[in-house]
């Protein structure tokens, strides 16, 4: 395909590139042309998408097959570069989120679970949920049936800047007893970061509309399977000391919330970690084993290093205070 990737240089978007480079898809990029040089083969729209005209230039009188939009701040943006490319693109994927869905989410919810109110012109972005189902709507007012919206779960792998899985990799390579937030046998739903990008690559070389609900298998992973693979990636001599999560609570170390496993109060979320995704399975969607997922990510930590910390998130450092995990540590061994 001749393909266009708003973004292309974190994350997901990074993903992107590489896969359907591997493809051997023609890669356009449109960003700021900041955080990352473009991949050999890329060739590089710069533009800031907060500016109309500014994207208006770089776009000139290009055409492509296909259009991946990774932005999750202002509707409005996503609204105006849609509107641009509506005569331009055949297909419009843009990569949304569970998070579109209204709180509380149901057990073993599908795309048809209840959605939040949203704007497809609003300028706001402190809303999460509200301006992804707002970027969701503004893709469906240009590019209607010929729009994908992936309605992704938590996305692991290589490129995370979210700091889940870089961040537990890192406490467990300093070794030593470890706290984990019981019970071992919680529920993980995920999906590697290359396996979503893959799926809407496919999807949209297949003209495939639609929102999907775009995540792993529900009941594939249990925490303790995560963290135990993750333990013999890094090859590290650490000890997991499971941990009641009121006893973590009483504590103050919010160890869970990072996998959306509790909430701020101590409470296990519904619909987290169960979701019915049957639909995109039936299309094609596809899942690599977790410890490829886990070692890629590994490899990745030791030959760039850490992410930088996203902007619109707290630093993971800040997540656990090291004293009041130890205070814990020793209480438990006596």
């Amino acid at each position: 395909m001749k393909l266009l990737v708003l973004g292309g240089t974190h994350h997901v978007g990074r993903a992107l590139v590489e896969t359907a480079l591997e493809r051997d898809d023609e890669v356009s990029t449109l960003n700021r042309g900041l955080s990352r040089a473009p991949a050999p083969g890329v060739r590089a729209l710069i533009a800031d998408r907060t500016d109309p005209e500014s994207i208006r230039l770089a776009l000139g009188d290009g055409e492509w097959d296909a259009v991946v939009d990774t932005w999750a701040w202002a509707p409005r943006v996503v609204r105006e570069a849609a509107r641009l490319l509506a005569g331009r693109a055949g297909h419009y994927g843009y990569v949304s989120s569970r998070g579109v869905h209204r709180w509380p989410w149901p057990a073993g919810a599908d795309e048809r679970a209840p959605l939040v109110d949203a704007d497809p012109g609003s300028i706001d972005d402190a809303d999460y949920a509200a301006a992804k189902r707002g970027g969701e709507l503004a893709v469906l007012e240009s590019f209607g049936e010929r729009a994908l919206l992936a309605r992704a779960g938590m996305i692991l792998g290589p490129y995370e800047d979210v700091g889940r899985i870089p961040w537990w990799l890192r406490r467990l390579e300093k070794g030593g007893r470890v706290l984990a937030p019981a019970p071992a046998g919680m529920p993980l739903q995920y999906l590697d970061v290359r396996d979503l990008a893959a799926w809407m690559l496919r999807s949209a070389e297949r003209g495939l509309g639609g929102a999907f609900t775009v995540t792993g298998p529900p009941g594939a992973i249990t925490l303790g399977e995560l963290l135990t693979t993750a333990l013999e990636v890094t090859g590290v001599d650490t000890e997991l000391v499971w941990t009641e999560p009121e006893l973590l609570q009483q504590y103050g170390l919010p160890l869970g919330m990072e996998l959306g496993l509790r909430m701020p109060d101590g409470s296990v979320p519904s619909g987290m970690h169960d979701a019915n995704v049957s639909a995109a399975l039936a299309e094609g969607l596809t899942t690599r084993p977790l410890r490829a997922t886990l070692a890629d990510t590994w490899a990745w930590l030791q030959a760039e290093g850490d992410p930088t910390p996203r902007a619109d998130a707290p630093s993971p450092d800040t997540w656990l205070d090291a004293a009041t995990e130890q205070r814990l540590l020793d209480q438990l061994s006596h």
